[in-house]
């Protein structure tokens, strides 16, 4: 017989996504309500792929509800899969665990969530599957559970369900830990991961084993393409696996690469033909972009010194071209001019950058520059010292970008009466 299910991860249903507010323009429903969307978008796939169930591996939720209108909302799709005949087989993560969620609802009976105290295994007789799984009792879930799953069955298509970061991956936490090598050597058809929420095939065959990421991008740090894994069976082998997004807001980091640029002109040219090209990739989808500014180029003293025109002129282009959203603007431009050849003509503007320079190796002085600063430092609104562009004036290391900044604004203004890299 053939058949087909899919492996979904780490949905974050109503993943509060706090701090939108702070963000000119940002469209803040149409993101609160992007898991929901698409969330939607899975279960109308599983229908119209006709699938024989739908396996998500922990994380449904994104910690305890606020209210029951998650809940109701999830046992709403869950409800169109009943009325399909599709099962749904189901774990806990660290953001669901059970010592988590503390308000219940009974799901539709077509549900199936596996213990949070033991690894046990379902099996599906028509189409004879075996799947195993355990949840997550607790959030902190940091030993083994992989080694205590059961024997395959022998006759069955065996599927391992797990919530855990594997061999660890950076930015997530170390949670169930395993090696692909234990993971395979237990003998399983597939194993379904969840946890990661960047897809990843960890192995592709005999068995397979793979994350398939979250199934919508919350932030900037979850760009590019979302979605779950379909998988083909036949005669009691899978045959085939494949990504299918899911996502109806797409997060996209626009990298605009100025070394050749000239005039501000070009530089909007550039950024233009990125997004253009990313828009295409998207598919329609609404856009969340960051726009970072990177390569040696003469005209980086002026985009540093004109950074509100510059993201201003972005956020236009963006409008222009319609359903994208700026997020925010990063600046890692570099310098042309040789500051060490502009040093030597011994001109006051030298003699200026050679002090800043020194300033940002001599510790003490940027002590002293410390307790210069303290009394502003207290006197900044919140708002100013918060996040990574955030006035820090208690770290020295904040200081020294600060001098960066001036010395890009004594070169600025040198470059524009003199002529320098001109």
């Amino acid at each position: 017989m053939s058949f087909r299910f899919i492996h979904a991860a780490d949905i974050h249903l109503d993943s509060p996504l706090k701090g939108l507010e702070k963000y000119e323009g940002a469209p803040v429903e149409e993101i609160r309500n992007a898991t929901r969307e698409a969330l939607k978008n899975l279960v109308t796939l599983a229908i119209e792929k006709e699938v024989a169930f739908l396996i998500i591996a922990g994380d449904l939720y994104d910690g305890d509800w606020k209210d029951y209108n998650t809940g109701l909302f999830f046992v709403s799709q869950m409800t169109r899969l009943k009325q399909a005949g599709i099962k749904v087989y189901m774990i806990r993560g660290n953001h669901d665990a059970q010592s988590i969620i503390t308000k219940e609802l009974n799901l539709p009976d077509n549900v199936i969530e596996f213990s949070v105290n033991q690894a046990i295994t379902e099996v599906d007789e028509e189409c004879k599957v075996a799947l195993h799984g355990q949840g997550f009792m607790t959030r902190s879930v940091t030993e083994n559970l992989a080694k205590d799953y059961p024997q395959k069955l022998d006759g069955y298509l065996n599927i391992g369900i797990l919530h855990t970061s594997a061999t660890g991956r950076e930015g997530h936490e170390n949670y169930a830990p395993c090696s692909v090598e234990e993971l395979v050597a237990k003998g399983y058809d597939y194993w379904a991961l969840g946890h990661i929420h960047l897809r990843e095939v960890l192995h592709d065959n005999d068995p397979v084993i793979l994350f398939p990421g979250n199934i919508q991008g919350r932030h900037i740090r979850e760009p590019g393409d979302k979605g779950c894994t379909i998988v083909d069976v036949e005669n009691g082998q899978i045959v085939s696996y494949a990504h299918h997004s899911l996502d109806v807001i797409r997060w996209e980091v626009c990298k605009v690469d100025v070394s050749f640029a000239e005039t501000m002109d070009d530089v909007m040219e550039e950024a233009r033909m990125q997004l253009e090209q990313l828009q295409q990739q998207a598919d329609g989808r609404f856009l969340a972009v960051r726009f970072q500014l990177t390569g040696a180029s003469s005209m980086h003293n002026q985009l540093i010194v004109n950074k509100e025109y510059v993201m201003n002129n972005l956020r236009s282009l963006a409008m222009t071209i319609g359903d994208v959203w700026v997020e925010k603007v990063k600046f890692h431009t570099t310098r042309l001019i040789d500051l060490d050849q502009l040093k030597e003509q011994h001109t006051p503007v030298a003699t200026i950058l050679e002090f800043l320079e020194n300033v940002k190796e001599d510790e003490e002085t940027l002590q002293l520059l410390l307790e210069e600063f303290k009394d502003i430092h207290h006197a900044l609104p919140y708002e100013l010292k918060r996040g990574e562009d955030g006035f820090h004036f208690t770290d020295p290391l904040s200081i020294k970008d600060r001098l960066q900044e001036v010395e890009d604004l004594i070169l600025y203004h040198f470059q524009t009466k003199e002529g320098v890299g001109k």
